[in-house]
């Protein structure tokens, strides 16, 4: 992998902090359930996920470029994954204009080194060298009010923009709302966990037990004449609605992935991945697709 500079997007870059009602080891197994439980939701109609690669990396086998340092510490084994996303009504209408047929397929690979997981997302085969989104999630065990985790210094500090996403109380478009969805109707009685309160001042976060923050930088570069800050704009749009929806699902599904160990998520993905093959290829169009008013905002 190409060795992506920092500096590069210091005009481009935002820190989303999505603090939720459970442990650092909950949402370890949690994340992983849901990525894939969400994978199935959006996939259908020739479009969706594709695994290509789910297995682990250390400092020999699937190794990072840069290697992975965060909050101080150096980290050098966890799971790797690169996934294919096929997507056509998932982009702004006028990249779909401008694309050659066959285009649209965004690659994501992932270092997952639990607490800390950096993602890189790039379109090889279009866009090369000239956009990638790189994702880097540091989770910690307070409520979003550490100042720099990711150690970010000179220009990209100033340029730092800090988004708090607050998953009970954050307006949800309303194509993505479902009731069992929202995180302040749905609780965990296995966990014991009531329903989160709805009273847009966001206090629940710093009284609710257990509570943790998946501190989430996004670097988005974007080399296209005259689209560029579009598009980037665009990006970031997008990653704080993903973030959102999918943190409101990780909440409401507690029930489901309490109790669950790795060894059970290990299995569950490599059944989901045949799934995903077979649902790619049959049915409709799911999940997040993008309106006319997703691209205007």
């Amino acid at each position: 992998m190409q060795n992506h500079s920092i500096k590069e997007f210091s005009h481009s870059l935002k820190e989303f902090r999505v603090v939720l009602p459970m442990s650092v080891d909950e949402y370890h197994i949690g994340q992983l359930w849901s990525v894939a439980q969400a994978s199935k939701n959006e996939t259908g109609g020739g479009e969706g996920v594709e695994v290509k690669v789910n297995e682990p990396f250390d400092e020999t086998n699937n190794a990072p470029s840069p290697k992975l340092r965060a909050n101080g510490i150096d980290f050098t084994h966890g799971q790797y994954t690169h996934k294919i996303y096929h997507l056509s009504s998932k982009v702004p209408g006028f990249v779909r204009i401008l694309a050659p047929k066959g285009s649209l397929e965004i690659h994501e690979k992932a270092w997952n080194a639990y607490p800390y997981c950096r993602t890189v997302i790039t379109n090889p085969d279009f866009m090369k060298d000239d956009f990638y989104i790189i994702i880097e999630s540091f989770h910690a065990p307070d409520n979003g009010n550490t100042y720099n985790i990711h150690g970010l210094q000179g220009r990209d500090l100033m340029a730092r923009e800090v988004v708090k996403i607050d998953i009970a109380n954050d307006k949800v478009a309303p194509k993505d709302y479902k009731p069992e969805w929202d995180p302040c109707l749905v609780g965990s009685p296995k966990a014991g966990r009531p329903p989160l309160p709805r009273d847009k001042t966001g206090e629940w976060m710093n009284k609710v037990k257990p509570i943790m923050c998946a501190y989430k930088l996004v670097k988005v570069w974007f080399k296209w004449f005259g689209l560029q800050k579009r598009m980037e704009a665009f990006a970031l749009v997008q990653e704080q609605r993903l973030f959102l929806n999918f943190h409101r699902q990780v909440v409401c599904w507690t029930d489901e992935f309490y109790g669950l160990t790795m060894e059970d998520i290990r299995r569950l993905e490599a059944e989901v991945k045949e799934e995903l093959e077979r649902q790619r290829q049959e049915g409709p169009v799911r999940g997040m697709t993008v309106s006319e008013k997703d691209e205007e905002s």
